[in-house]
């Protein structure tokens, strides 16, 4: 029996920038019925590939096929007309727009005089998120949602293309372990259904899990293709960084029993309710839960985001109150956001610009910067934390997401904070930034300072804690040495209805 046609075809895709050569001679095929990763370090290739077959942007040279023919694909909507829908990790959602609205954005269902059937957006789009599992309604608006929940949305507007080919860049990446799993099931249902899926993500277990073929780039050339690599972790990271890397968590033990802050029944109006625990100097404490528990809710309470409207937060021994965020920074506190691109990053300034802006006080004179200060500051630490030395020259915009992440936190390194809230620090980077954010993690506790770690990946939750609270409907309902839990208990610790209670750490 003749094999299948590949759906798509990449053949000799060369794509260069001024000074960088994105992709040189890369050959993909893609298959129906079939979830194809594409795999590689940030910087390797796989965006501008994504971009070239969403019709975004023009190879320099190579050929695309579908079904077997020579085609051009002049623009994105060529690639939607062509059955070709794109997921990109920067959201193109409009946050003013209801759920509905944005799912068929540019594609609305009209009446036979030519109006909006407004019926038919709400019962179409209704239908789509019942298929996804997902509870929103279409009429809610998106910017209310939760970044899980608008990634969410974006991956419903591909599937109500009902598009023959669709590209995931990083989709899981605002997911917690409950929608992961669901993103995952209708991924099987629309691979039964001949769909071809490219699956780009950097969360490798799960990629060991969904993909059926893997492309691994680096440098912009093919390194491994499909048959030619086993699809597991070891195999997938030798490939994609040209060594072995045997420990993926570089964890080290620095806690001590010295209590550098306490939590005693925190209350807030968004959703936090009678929060108590308690942290120790060097210690990483994980927030464990799914999406939407309150993790997130209970970072922006203790950093004074969120108005406490009930409880006790000692630190050091001292009761503080944290009526704003510039109170919880001068008490030497920090916190990295869930989305640094919206909240924790100013694109159009240099390394500097971001890495002074929470500290500027000790860098003026007068209300004047000392700009020669502020450079000196911003060089040592972008050596330090072994960033891009072309964040010194260029705006953050054009930095990976693992160097981009590396500066928020030298932010806080800057501003001598004691106690860090790392809420998703490795969402969206790949594994050789993430394993430089963990030896970060080390540094940190080793030198004393003390981190919360909000995480949706377990394994990573598990490895860099050594306490994780178990966060369920905005509270705290136990918290346990990490090194006594697994994967497994953590989803069920993490589920609605809870387990028997374990024992409690450093009690």
């Amino acid at each position: 029996m003749t094999p299948a046609p590949p759906l798509w075809e990449f053949v000799d895709i060369t794509k260069a920038y001024p000074g960088v050569l994105a992709n040189d001679k890369v050959c993909i095929r893609l298959m129906p019925g079939s979830i194809h990763g594409l795999l590689g370090e940030n910087g390797c290739g796989k965006s501008t590939m994504i971009k070239t077959l969403s019709g975004v942007q023009q190879p320099d040279s190579g050929q695309i096929l579908h079904n077997g023919k020579p085609v051009t694909i002049s623009d994105p909507q060529a690639a939607r007309e062509l059955g070709v829908a794109t997921v990109f990790q920067e959201f193109s959602i409009v946050p003013t727009l209801s759920v509905g609205e944005n799912i068929f954005l540019g594609n609305m269902p009209r009446s036979r005089f030519g109006v909006i059937d407004w019926a038919k957006v709400h019962n179409e789009a209704a239908r789509v998120l019942a298929e996804m599992d997902v509870d929103v309604s279409p009429e809610t608006i998106t910017g209310s949602l939760s970044v899980g929940e608008q990634q969410l949305v974006e991956i419903a507007k591909a599937v109500a293309m009902d598009a023959r080919m669709i590209i995931l860049d990083e989709p899981t990446a605002a997911l917690g372990e409950d929608e992961i799993e669901r993103l995952h099931q209708l991924l099987r249902t629309m691979r039964e259904r001949g769909t071809a899926i490219l699956y780009v993500s950097h969360r490798l277990d799960e990629v060991e899990r969904i993909v059926d073929e893997v492309t691994i780039l680096r440098n912009g050339c093919v390194v491994r293709a499909s048959g030619e690599t086993k699809i597991n972790v070891s195999e997938i990271v030798s490939a994609m960084v040209g060594e072995d890397i045997g420990e993926h968590y570089p964890k080290e033990q620095n806690a001590t029993k010295d209590i550098v802050l306490e939590a005693a029944g925190l209350a807030t109006n968004s959703g936090v309710k009678d929060v108590s625990f308690s942290l120790h100097r060097g210690e990483v404490l994980g927030l464990g839960g799914v999406l939407g528990s309150g993790r997130t809710e209970i970072a922006r309470a203790l950093f004074g985001t969120d108005e406490l409207t009930g409880g006790q937060i000692t630190l050091n021994g001292k009761p503080v109150r944290f009526r704003r965020e510039i109170d919880a920074i001068r008490a030497g506190l920090a916190l990295v956001p869930e989305n640094r691109k919206f909240d924790g990053l100013f694109f159009n300034f240099r390394a500097s610009g971001n890495v002074t802006a929470a500290s500027l006080g000790g860098l003026s004179r007068f209300g004047v910067l000392n700009l020669k200060a502020e450079e000196q500051a911003t060089h040592d630490l972008i050596r330090d934390l072994e960033i891009s030395t072309q964040a010194e020259e260029k705006t953050v915009n054009f930095l990976s997401g693992g160097n981009q992440q590396k500066i928020v936190i030298a932010r806080w390194l800057f501003s001598a904070s004691d106690i860090l809230i790392l809420d998703e620090p490795t969402q969206g980077i790949d594994i050789g930034a993430k394993i430089a954010v963990y030896k970060l993690i080390n540094r940190l506790t080793r030198a004393g300072k003390s981190i919360i770690l909000i995480s949706s990946d377990h394994d990573e939750l598990l490895a860099m804690s050594d306490r994780i609270a178990v966060v369920q409907h905005g509270t705290i309902v136990r918290t346990v040495d990490a090194s006594d839990l697994t994967h497994d208990d953590l989803v069920r610790a993490s589920a609605d209805t809870p387990q028997s209670k374990p024992k409690e750490a450093f009690a």
